[in-house]
């Protein structure tokens, strides 16, 4: 399960010319402002990607907003976020094992973030309702090798709720007021 202390937030690729292409943009986006909302409340660090962002573009301003002010993006041209120096040492400086992803596209940089990730010894889980490829196609498969690989698929509500684990919780009226 994932928990508050060893968790760290992935948000790969958001950008303005990646996100028009999307087949499914406006649950993406929506989806992805309430994770990120949600781990803002629960004080969860946010790791941020923009892949080549001089040609694709900044992260979608809706995305921008809502991020922590302490945090910015990591510039990166592997597919895969941990082709980037400043991302690992990042996610290392966190010391969180469990490591939560959103972001596109599916079939390739959440897909082959996720499988490094692994690789490098972290637990992987990933937001299916915060993954988006061009195609349903492709976002399938990459739901399906993330699923194969070990990842666990989760959702924006089971993310949350999960790290929350009571109704006792102090944070539980902002969550809860984030997922309505």
């Amino acid at each position: 399960m994932l928990a508050i202390d060893n968790t760290i937030f992935v948000c790969i690729d958001m950008q303005v010319n990646l996100v028009k292409a999307m087949f499914d943009r406006e649950r993406l986006i929506a989806n992805t402002r309430k994770l990120i909302a949600g781990f803002n409340v629960l004080n969860i660090p946010i790791l941020w990607t923009e892949q080549n962002p001089e040609r694709l573009g900044a992260t979608l301003p809706e995305i921008a907003e809502v991020m922590p002010a302490s945090a910015c993006p990591v510039s990166k041209m592997s597919f895969s976020c941990c082709g980037s120096e400043d991302f690992v040492h990042a996610l290392k400086e966190s010391r969180r094992s469990d490591v939560l992803l959103a972001g596109i596209e599916t079939h390739i940089c959440v897909l082959q973030t996720a499988m490094e990730l692994m690789d490098l010894g972290f637990r992987v889980q990933a937001a299916a309702d915060c993954v988006c490829s061009r195609t349903l196609g492709n976002n399938a498969v990459g739901i399906e090798r993330m699923r194969s690989m070990g990842v666990q698929i989760t959702s924006v509500e089971t993310a949350l709720f999960e790290l929350l684990r009571t109704a006792s919780s102090p944070q539980f009226r902002a969550i809860a007021k984030i997922i309505k």
